[in-house]
């Protein structure tokens, strides 16, 4: 199958690129993978996407290809560059297959440099042309690098060549040798490539793969070679004037055996081109508008074209197996038959020369009891044979280690008459046939006589007719089972072929995730990218933040479209997962998880503070969980058809414990009890009633003092200050409580690290060494759990000095716990300084803050959004595209997760399954499960005992065992925790 362009499929696409694309500007830019980027490119009028692969391919798309999900080095360069800017130019380089992609213009513009051709290579540089990144460096001879910091050599592009003349022809045609293809002769003096000459060739009357001798004779082949060539390299030359050209996909036909029997015809696709050549005139082809088209159906196509020529390979395969084992059928039938044909032979033979046979045995059976050296024994009956003695002369071989030896034996009365007319054995040999029977070796026992050594025979052909009997009757049976099994083995080939390519993947799949018992989706970063992208992309002000105090752990997101509190039993599975994916699992450690909600959770440090990358800010109060073991779950989900969803409405619905006695063996296997679950929720309760009270209680000194750190104090505040200052003093004490929390988050299987608690709090603690608080604090630094200072920062603005009232002391202090404060109330806070645009507010508008805070101090963001639009306020009337596509994708997301069940029924229709893993808990009602906790074993192997299990499974239907044998086996193990011990009933017959 053909992978890459040709010198004439790139002057092809660039033509059709420069119409489509030029004047069109840079959207944003991804990597598929680490050779395959997409620019997404956008003009007033109209979208396009540009794919690049290096060393491959270069066309617009239209096709959904799978993005990464974190960009590379390399793709955030290129944003960097090239984003908001537009393409001026689509060139290539000479005759090369290299493009040149210019993007901006004067003293911004860059250039995007493709190389396909080899390994490959996709280049960015400046406007000189000097090397700002590139995918591979490398160095070609002694002069020329290609490497950051370098110039590329755009120059050294090579230029199209002349047509060849006849005098250049003929020499080339003189210094190949005999037999040689013509395309070969052809190739070195052209730039169009072989499919091209190939076309020219039989266009000039020159026959499909025409050599050099055979087919090139006289001066007329000459000319017309000639011809041929300049049409060729033409080809070449005037294809720049080309705007766009037809584009064609040729397939190859292959016969498919289905499980019937039947043999069906399957499309291959073999080749894109840009016009279609002779040689392809007569073979199955699809034609494309344009050139473009063509590419771009071919490559998105290609996986399920893959997925059809490893099932052709399969099907071929079993085919053989079954050929193969007929053909052994017959093969031993046969050497059956001819062995008993041969016994009854050497019977006779034996009885018809039973005096030669037993003179020999008497001979040699002397010659042995004499004790005479065996070589001597040889050398004896090599001089017998010389004298013309007719025993000697019989005895063809002597196998004395096996107590026999071997006679040429023939039937006495068995002779041609013709043969006593012929003199010698050449005339026999120039046509005469003998009819006489040729003489037989014959083994010969020398323990027994001759008659009993004929008795032999026959009884080992009286065996091996009882044993033909038995394969004869046993065959039919044999047959049928080998046809059975290959009807099996190709059934399942079709099936999975079919749900391979019916297979979808969902966006959720590329994280670790699971489906909570009460059909929440959470998810988790597999590494410090995803994480990071986990919080920053899907994490929504309502979604709730589960993590844990231990290095390592993932961050785990629970989505709540509901907008309400996950129920406790989500919340507990959420924090065994961001255990178990730590290195917890490792050391087998029994901690706790704790959870915030959404809007907790930021990238923003405090004002003078910095995050190291991958960490975030934690502010408020944390809810941590109940103590979790380590017990986690594999097992499968089945993809719905839309007619079998409704079947399934409910069976992950929120349960009670009384009625959901799974529920109950599962808490209790993990050491969880119904009374710890309900004192815990009890004391969350009585804490945040007691909150809510402190909170009523503070809140109109909050509003008093919300911005005193960003302004001076008048004089008529300074009173209310020091009146203040035993309630700031005795509030600050209680808000330390819940200090402001850093997150780092790292990669889950890092470095060494002991276990140790991540996560430090950001307040600096503020030392009282006189009551008016006058000296000067000096700055701290705070350590994260990768040993990473959060460095605490000085400025103009806000640097501490010494005056003598203790006022700018006094109020850093006040501002220090006016954010302890308000943290609890970040989102709203956040709302005001939007709305002032950061202003801090005037004296005249505190007291009018004041009142509506009061007002609406109960109303949540529903019951605001209920009022505005009862109110048909302008600001809620038209909901903005970012809302309605959010609200879409909280839809897909249920309906996803709605799609999705572990409990097949046989009336259900199955798309495909899908593997998971999730704490063991969740697991309670699936009907394919294994249970896993920290032990040696290692995850593939773990993955092929779970599936071998489930194969064997007699509940399973025929659909359920094709759908988990279509996994592939990456796919299974990718989201286990670690090294496991995998549990499960009955599993010690499969592992025997």
């Amino acid at each position: 199958m053909k992978t890459t362009f040709t010198t004439v499929d790139l002057l092809a696409i660039v033509a059709e690129l420069k119409q489509r694309i030029q004047g069109m500007r840079v959207v944003q830019v991804y990597d598929i993978d680490a050779r395959t980027y997409l620019i997404k490119l956008q003009k007033p009028d109209n979208k396009c996407i540009l794919l690049l692969e290096s060393g491959s391919r270069i066309h617009a798309t239209d096709y959904e290809w799978p993005k990464s999900p974190a960009p590379s080095g390399f793709s955030m360069k290129l944003r960097k560059h090239l984003k908001n800017k537009r393409i001026e130019s689509v060139e290539q380089l000479g005759v090369d297959r290299i493009v040149d992609l210019t993007f901006g213009s004067g003293d911004a513009q860059h250039h995007v440099i493709v190389e396909l051709y080899d390994r490959g290579n996709i280049v960015l540089t400046d406007k000189s042309y000097n090397i700002l990144n590139i995918l591979r460096p490398r160095k070609e001879g002694e002069d020329v690098r290609f490497a950051v910091h370098e110039k590329y050599p755009v120059e050294r592009a090579r230029g199209a060549k002349d047509p060849p003349t006849l005098e250049n022809l003929k020499a080339a045609v003189a210094s190949a040798k005999d037999n040689t293809p013509l395309k070969k002769i052809l190739n070195p003096l052209l730039d169009c490539g072989g499919g091209v000459i190939d076309h020219h060739l039989l266009e000039a009357g020159f026959p499909p793969s025409a050599k050099l001798g055979n087919h090139l004779k006289a001066d007329d082949d000459l000319t017309q070679l000639h011809q041929a060539a300049t049409k060729a390299q033409a080809v070449v030359t005037a294809w720049g004037e080309k705007t766009q050209s037809s584009g064609y996909i040729i397939k190859k036909v292959e016969n498919r055996t289905k499980s019937d029997g039947t043999v069906e015809e399957v499309h291959i696709f073999e080749e894109f081109i840009p016009m279609l050549y002779a040689q392809y005139a007569n073979r199955p082809h699809d034609k494309f508008p344009s050139f473009n088209m063509a590419c771009d159906e071919f490559f998105s196509k290609m996986e399920a074209v893959k997925i059809d020529q490893k099932a052709m390979q399969q099907e071929k395969e079993a085919l053989k197996k079954l050929a193969n084992v007929k053909q052994d059928h017959m093969k031993r039938l046969q050497d059956l038959s001819n062995m008993q044909k041969n016994n009854i032979l050497q019977g006779q033979l034996i009885e018809l020369n039973k005096d030669l046979v037993e003179k020999a045995i008497l001979v040699v059976r002397s010659l042995v009891a004499n004790q005479i050296d065996w070589r001597q024994i040889g050398e004896l009956l090599d001089e017998a044979k010389t004298r013309g003695d007719p025993v000697a002369l019989s005895i063809k071989e002597l196998k004395l280690e096996k107590n026999t030896i071997a006679l040429s034996l023939s039937d006495p009365y068995d002779f041609d008459e013709d043969d006593l007319l012929l003199d010698s054995d050449e005339e026999r040999e120039e046509g005469h046939e003998s009819t006489k029977m040729r003489p037989m070796a014959v083994e010969i026992d020398l323990d027994i006589s001759a008659m009993a050594n004929a008795r032999c025979y026959y009884d080992q052909k009286r065996q091996a007719a009882k044993k033909e009997q038995k394969t004869i009757s046993a065959s039919a049976k044999a047959l049928q089972s080998a046809e059975k099994k290959t009807r099996q083995t190709l059934k399942e080939v079709a099936a999975i072929t079919n749900i391979n390519k019916a297979r979808k993947v969902h966006w959720f799949e590329k994280f670790l995730w699971f489906i909570s018992s009460e059909n929440y989706l959470v998810i988790a970063g597999r590494d410090m990218q995803m994480n990071e992208m986990v919080v920053k992309r899907h994490l929504k002000p309502r979604d709730v933040y589960v993590h844990a105090d231990l290095h390592g752990a993932a961050s785990v997101v629970i989505k709540n479209p509901s907008g309400k509190e996950p129920p406790p039993k989500t919340l507990h599975e959420a924090g065994i997962m961001a255990l178990c994916y730590s290195r917890a699992w490792d050391e087998k450690v029994v901690t706790s998880a704790w959870w915030v909600w959404g809007d907790q959770v930021s990238k923003t440090a405090q004002a003078g503070e910095y995050l190291t990358t991958g960490a975030f800010m934690v502010r408020g109060k944390k809810n941590f969980l109940p103590p979790s073991h380590l017990v986690y779950g594999f097992g499968f989900v089945f993809r719905l058809e839309e007619g079998s969803i409704a079947r399934h409405a409910g069976e992950r619905r929120i349960r009670s414990l009384e009625e959901d006695s799974d529920a109950k063996e599962s808490l209790e296997n993990l050491s969880i009890n119904e009374e710890e679950l309900i004192l815990d929720d009890k004391d969350e309760e009585q804490e945040n009633i007691i909150k809510e009270e402190d909170e009523e209680k503070d809140e109109e000194f909050k509003v008093e003092n919300e911005n005193v750190s960003m302004k001076e104090e008048d004089s008529e505040g300074e009173g209310d200050n020091e009146d203040a200052k035993d309630e700031l003093e005795e509030d600050r004490n209680q808000s330390v409580e819940f200090p402001d929390t850093v997150v780092e988050i790292a990669h889950i299987g890092g470095d060494q690290f002991a276990l140790r608690p991540r996560t430090v709090s950001t307040t600096s603690q503020i030392s009282q060494s006189s009551v008016g608080g006058g000296e000067e604090e000096e700055d701290k630094v705070v350590y994260l759990g990768d040993d990473k200072p959060v460095q605490v920062n000085r400025n103009k603005n806000n640097s501490i000095s010494k005056d003598s009232k203790g006022k700018k002391g006094k109020n850093r202090q006040d501002s220090l716990s006016n954010t302890q404060q308000n943290n609890k109330n970040a989102k709203q806070q956040q709302k005001e300084i939007d709305n002032n645009k950061g202003v801090p507010p005037k004296r005249g508008q505190k007291g009018k803050l004041k009142k509506i805070k009061a007002k609406y101090r109960d109303q949540d963001e529903e019951e605001r959004e209920m009022r505005m639009q009862l109110l048909q306020s302008m600001g809620n009337a038209k909901e903005s595209k970012k809302a309605k596509g959010n609200k879409k994708d909280i839809a897909d997301d249920l309906n996803i997760v709605n799609a999705l069940t572990a409990q097949p029924v046989a009336e259900d229709e199955l798309l495909y399954a899908i593997p998971v893993c999730a704490p063991y808990s969740t697991m309670a009602n699936y009907k394919y499960k294994v249970k896993l906790t920290p032990g040696p074993g290692k995850k593939g192997k773990a993955c092929k005992t779970a599936l071998a299990l489930f194969m064997g499974d007699k509940t399973s239907t025929t659909r359920e065992k094709d759908l988990l044998r279509a996994v592939r086996d990456n796919d299974l193990s990718k989201n286990l925790p670690g090294k496991v011990k995998v549990s499960a009933p009955n599993i010690h017959k499969v592992r025997k």
